[in-house]
């Protein structure tokens, strides 16, 4: 099964001068076993804010071995689904983080993710967190 990987976790492991441990090996048993998924929006996430060249084309580079989800009209639809279903819950959160939750519930994966707002969303949709 693929998880979809949030750019927290992506971040946590290419782009600090010290990766955490325990993260990188958890990425590089999915990596090794390719139930990485990827999307768009975590990509552009991922590559925005680095002022280095040198630094964005190695991590554009690392990217490139994985091949984006095609997005369709239902993932979005239910990404504004998911955020108004929160947003009446009294739970906030970013348009791509319901497109993250939204993917995920439609295509069956579990969210790797360190981010504690998965945490809100979670008691209010259908997802799972890694």
């Amino acid at each position: 099964m693929k998880v979809l990987v949030d750019t927290c976790v992506w971040s946590a492991v290419l782009r600090r001068r010290s990766p955490d441990p325990e993260l990188s090996a958890k990425m590089k048993d999915l990596i090794e076993s390719d139930r990485v998924a990827m999307i768009g929006p975590i990509r552009q996430e991922l590559l925005s804010g680095i002022a280095d060249l040198a630094q964005f084309k190695r991590l554009k580079s690392s990217l490139s071995a994985f091949e984006d989800l095609i997005l369709r009209a239902g993932h979005f639809e239910l990404a504004a689904e998911f955020s108004n279903i929160c947003r009446k819950a009294g739970v906030q959160g970013s348009s791509i983080d319901f497109l993250i939750c939204a993917v995920a519930a439609k295509e069956n994966w579990p969210i790797f993710t360190t981010d504690r707002d998965f945490d809100k969303y979670r008691r209010h949709l259908t997802i799972r967190i890694v």
